[in-house]
């Protein structure tokens, strides 16, 4: 159903826009592009590996940095080359917890490492968009004005049980807060100064490498308006990215055609941007397939051998 759901929207913009948007946006890329584009992946990439090394060692299942960002490329490659977005993730946690024998901690820190992304882009798409002009930012401004006065109620409501419950032994405080699922992973990883700083500075430059590659691919496209205009149009295709899709593609080219469109820019611009950023994206991912290849072929002379 939700790739039946991408693939609607993929076609609904396909009759919409037409076919040469989408072919517009093959022809365009070049060389140069994809070489910025591989550049920069590589950089974004070894920062999200650095982020997972981070919350798995916090988790008390450490990984090694050059066996994070091997196990990276190759999550990646099977995101954008297989439908869902989430296969590469999974075969990420299943690899790892299979080779430290403690499969459940280590789904459990690619999850939070998503997590950490994730909240990361909100945080930032949101604060961009109240101050960008972009054609959701009353919408956003609303949305960012409701998110803080449930923050302002959730800590004020968190203060008062603090002050209720002093005089309730130490450790019974600790049992209710144990008793909450996922509070002991959320205090290792984000409570902690020392990791979450780490964390959050990985997240940032790993989505400001995110937005760099869309600015890149808007300008392939042939798009002409200023950077301050395409900005936040590339927060929201990356809000749109995760949502369910197939290797990428669907809610991406419809949301780009859309915001466009409002933007003022056209929305072919939109998709043809949009398809730019997909095959850069996917050829910054190909390393993985390397990897891929490199381990069959390891597990094809083990069996020999064995």
């Amino acid at each position: 159903m939700r790739a039946a759901v991408a693939v609607a929207v993929l076609a609904t913009v396909g009759w919409r826009v037409g076919t040469d948007a989408f072919l517009a946006g093959l022809s365009r890329v070049d060389a140069r592009s994809l070489a910025v584009g591989c550049g920069v992946a590589l950089v974004t990439t070894v920062c999200c590996a650095w982020r997972w090394t981070l919350v798995a060692r916090s988790l008390g299942v450490p990984v090694p940095l050059t066996a994070a960002v091997a196990a990276y490329y190759r999550s990646q490659f099977l995101n954008v080359a297989t439908p869902g977005g989430v296969v590469g993730d999974v075969d990420r946690a299943l690899r790892r917890g299979s080779a430290v024998g403690d499969t459940g901690r280590v789904v459990r820190s690619v999850v939070w490492d998503r997590v950490a992304g994730q909240v990361v882009l909100v945080a930032v798409a949101i604060a961009g968009l109240t101050v960008l002009p972009s054609p959701v930012r009353d919408q956003v401004r609303l949305a960012a004005i409701a998110v803080l006065a449930t923050g302002f109620v959730v800590t004020l409501v968190t203060l008062a049980a603090r002050r209720g419950g002093s005089s309730r032994p130490t450790g019974d405080r600790s049992r209710r807060w144990s008793a909450i699922p996922g509070s002991g992973d959320l205090r290792a990883v984000l409570l902690t100064r020392h990791t979450s700083s780490r964390v959050l500075l990985a997240s940032v430059v790993a989505l400001a490498g995110h937005v760099l590659t869309f600015l890149v691919a808007a300008r392939t496209a042939g798009a002409s308006a200023a950077t301050a205009a395409v900005l936040p149009l590339a927060l929201v295709v990356l809000l749109a990215m995760g949502l369910p899709n197939v290797a990428g593609w669907g809610p991406r080219e419809g949301v780009a055609a859309w915001s466009f469109g409002a933007a003022g820019m056209g929305a072919q611009q939109g998709v043809t941007t949009a398809v730019v950023y997909g095959v850069i994206v996917f050829v910054g991912a190909l390393p993985g397939a390397v990897v891929l290849l490199v381990s069959a072929a390891g597990r094809v002379r083990g069996g020999r051998r064995g």
